[in-house]
């Protein structure tokens, strides 16, 4: 193969690495970002709720023995027992006996999710639309090494590129000089027809090139990136980014093969191959092993490891709904996606319906996610109207990553790094701390109670409160001490 002289400069010039670049004992820390775990956590059970309502829209009879949901549970990813699952949201789902006599309850959907669900299709069949998911098809198959990926592959993928439910059949052969499947649709693959020189310019070269910056392909090309709150860097490891960045930038639409995998020019090659990949995914997002899944196949999922471990500035990893999320992170500010996109105002709209009951007849908005999370939530709408870029807020708890690479099927010991060593026994002791404060004021308080209540209040307040825990025994010390007295008193008489 022959390579453009700009490549060949490169490839024999001297390689650097990131442990020559910064000291074997130096670590990348990674903290915490609540803005971004939220943005994750918020849209934990929307996958499993629309596998049940498009289940249940394929019906001829637009409803389902709850039965019939439990059989497919794990095909349609529903966390917990189907029944708990669909009466956790009553605006989105009904149960009904059919004619009042059924054994089985039946499930159907409510008018407002078949509102949405009719906008959604709508969505899907715009021309606009189709029209960006095609680029975005094309887009991946110039990014693989042999134009074609496999149909499995883009199943896993279907919701990250947002593909519609059939789009083998709706979508493809709509663009026959792009894209064709070949072989059967079960084991075949999507294969490339046309490359578009067009399209085959990442989203970084797309930004330099409109900013006037005189940028050309070979060229070197910083990453945008946004340090979380609570991040720190010594002044060796800054050197070592500062040069990263200084690099040449290798498009993800050119093959590079002459750069040896270990290095920081293949890393950063690495990192634009997968920043290209989350900029084609509608919520700048996706499950890290639908990730390295794609990387497997591309023939470098340990370079996205080590991209991933080196890079948390760039690429965040959350660790919510029980998975690990590789979030994108210059696409969000305050947990929100900054760039519109109308499949994301579609399942922003689920969201919002999956969290709204009726009380009274009127539809009342509950928050979700946990109490942190909540929390979390409150505080990055307080100050919005404050720090312009005070980003997503972290909880200021930070870890130290080893340097191996990030096995597959983590169990909860890697989520337990994140509440850091010795800060975190420190943090344990601080909440001991607090919880024996708390304790010592509420006794005050009940005992400020029994002085300032008049009539004799206080005391049965008091009593009122101690007769549900303790039961009334008798008192025999004090017969036995004025015995004591009496004893006593003729003795010294």
């Amino acid at each position: 193969m022959k390579f453009p002289n700009h490549v060949i400069h490169r490839r024999h010039r001297g390689s650097r690495t990131f442990m020559d670049g910064a000291a074997a004992t130096t670590a990348i820390k990674f903290v915490r970002d609540r803005g971004l775990d939220h943005a994750v956590e918020r849209e934990k059970n929307l996958r499993p709720l629309l596998n049940v309502k498009n289940l249940i829209k394929s019906e001829p009879s637009k409803s389902l023995p709850i039965s019939i949901i439990a059989q497919n549970k794990d095909s349609l990813k529903i966390p917990s027992r189907p029944i708990e699952f669909i009466r956790k949201y009553p605006s989105v789902f009904h149960e009904f006996l059919p004619g009042g006599i059924g054994i089985h309850p039946h499930i159907k959907l409510t008018q407002e999710v078949l509102d949405i669900d009719a906008d959604e299709h709508l969505v899907y069949e715009s021309d606009s639309y189709r029209q960006s998911v095609a680029d975005r098809l094309l887009k991946l198959l110039m990014i693989s090494r042999m134009n074609k990926i496999p149909i499995n592959i883009l199943d896993k993928l279907k919701w990250d590129l947002g593909l519609p439910q059939n789009y083998l059949k709706t979508l493809v052969p709509d663009f026959p000089d792009c894209f064709r499947v070949v072989g059967s649709n079960e084991s075949g693959q999507l294969e490339l027809v046309c490359w578009s020189d067009e399209l085959a310019v990442s989203i970084l070269e797309k930004k330099a090139m409109e900013g006037g910056s005189g940028y050309s392909k070979g060229m070197p090309l910083a990453f945008p990136v946004k340090f979380s709150k609570g991040f720190e860097m010594d002044k060796k490891l800054k050197k070592w980014w500062d040069d990263w960045q200084k690099l040449p930038y290798v498009s993800p639409y050119e093959n590079a093969p002459y750069l040896s995998p270990k290095t920081d020019e293949s890393d950063k090659w690495a990192a634009a191959v997968l920043h290209e990949i989350l900029n084609l995914f509608v919520a700048n997002k996706a499950e890290r092993d639908d990730v390295l899944c794609i990387g497997e196949y591309l023939g470098i999922r340990s370079r996205f490891k080590r991209v991933l471990l080196h890079h948390p500035h760039i690429f965040y990893l959350s660790s919510k709904i029980g998975t690990y999320t590789v979030v994108l992170k210059e696409a969000y500010k305050r947990g929100l996606l900054i760039e519109n996109n109308p499949l994301m105002n579609i399942r922003n709209r689920y969201l919002h319906l999956m969290h709204t009951v009726k009380e009274h007849g009127k539809d009342i908005s509950m928050s979700s996610g946990t109490n942190q999370e909540k929390k979390a939530a409150s505080n990055a709408s307080k100050k919005e109207a404050g720090d312009d870029d005070s980003e997503e807020e972290n909880n200021g708890v930070s870890v130290t990553f080893s340097g191996s690479e990030t096995k597959n099927g983590d169990s909860d010991e890697e989520e337990d790094r994140f509440k850091g060593g010795r800060r975190g026994s420190r943090e344990a002791g601080a909440v001991s701390r607090r919880r024996a404060t708390t304790t010592t004021r509420s006794k005050r308080k009940n005992g400020d109670l029994k002085t300032h209540l008049g009539d004799g209040e206080g005391e049965r307040a008091m009593g009122r409160r101690h007769s549900r825990t303790k039961p009334k025994v008798p008192q025999p010390l004090n017969a036995s001490t004025n015995v004591h007295r009496r004893s006593q008193q003729r003795s010294s008489s």
